[in-house]
């Protein structure tokens, strides 16, 4: 994974999510060169962050579908840099505004270019170099189908500029299109690593398969095992991946974000289009 840099974050202290403030949890140690073993009380207990007052527009239901968006941005799911949400809310009535502090990400940033925040493609709308901050708008449909809603100002997020031709391809091909979330079910420290365990709807599932990719707000991820009867499956953090992106910082019960491996989707669509019968018989 490639080195990361924070903003707004405190690098004083070493991630302890156990003595974090309950209102305003401090942003631990993230790139601690010297980290040689990352410890874990017996249970994780930060505060669910609640959902902001500035949601204020009612949002209606809508059924979880695999997105069938075509691809514009390509990422590798390899977090570059851990943001800080400045400020959030409509600034219109019909426009949701995200800013978002952050220091790496500006560096060669355009308007209009996509950004992947926890996992989601959005489009650069407004972005100030000298106030280290940039923008992004969010579609209704995007405040529905992902776990953005239940951020506030001053949450942390995954960041990853899409990717380019001449860049290494270190995780795996992630769209950033939210196919939909997953709970987090439970959280369990084995040596210096952190056993994730993640409840989602029979409809992901099944493109989910052990040894395969998966998108986690962003982070490009193996899964290890498939638990069918659960509607769960499990991953792995190892000591560097915890100190890099913001799924350690969450407890059981908080949302991630889920993209599935897209060849997934694919070859379930060859097959159910009679694509493979078709060859067979020419």
């Amino acid at each position: 994974m490639a080195t990361v840099s924070s903003s707004g974050a405190s690098l004083s202290k070493p991630l302890n999510p156990s003595i974090s403030s309950p209102k305003t949890p401090n942003i631990f140690n993230l790139w601690n060169p010297q980290l040689k073993r990352v410890k874990y009380p017996q249970t994780l207990s930060l505060k669910s962050p609640s959902i902001s007052h500035l949601f204020i527009k009612p949002l209606k239901a809508q059924q979880s579908r695999i997105s069938s968006t075509p691809i514009t941005s390509l990422f590798t799911g390899i977090v570059e840099e851990v943001g800080k949400i400045k400020q959030l809310g409509y600034d219109n009535p019909d426009s949701f505004t995200m800013k978002i502090k952050a220091n790496l990400i500006l560096e060669d940033i355009n308007l209009g270019d996509s950004i992947s925040v926890n996992g989601t493609c959005l489009t650069v709308a407004d972005f100030d170099k000298q106030l280290c901050e940039f923008s992004v708008g969010l579609a209704p449909e995007t405040l529905r189908k992902t776990s953005l809603i239940e951020l506030e100002q001053g949450s942390i997020v995954n960041l990853e500029r899409a990717l380019r031709p001449t860049t290494r391809m270190g995780g795996h091909f992630v769209q950033g299109h939210v196919d939909g979330t997953g709970q987090i079910v439970e959280l369990k420290p084995e040596g210096d690593s952190l056993w994730v365990k993640v409840k989602t709807s029979k409809e992901i599932l099944r493109y989910i398969v052990p040894k395969g990719f998966i998108a986690v707000d962003g982070t490009s991820l193996t899964v290890v095992d498939v638990f069918e009867e659960e509607d769960c499956f499990n991953f792995m953090l190892v000591a560097y991946t915890q100190q890099n992106v913001v799924i350690p910082m969450k407890k059981v019960g908080q949302k991630v974000n889920l993209e599935v491996d897209i060849l997934g989707k694919y070859v379930e669509r060859l097959l159910s289009s009679g694509f493979v019968n078709a060859i067979k018989s020419s």
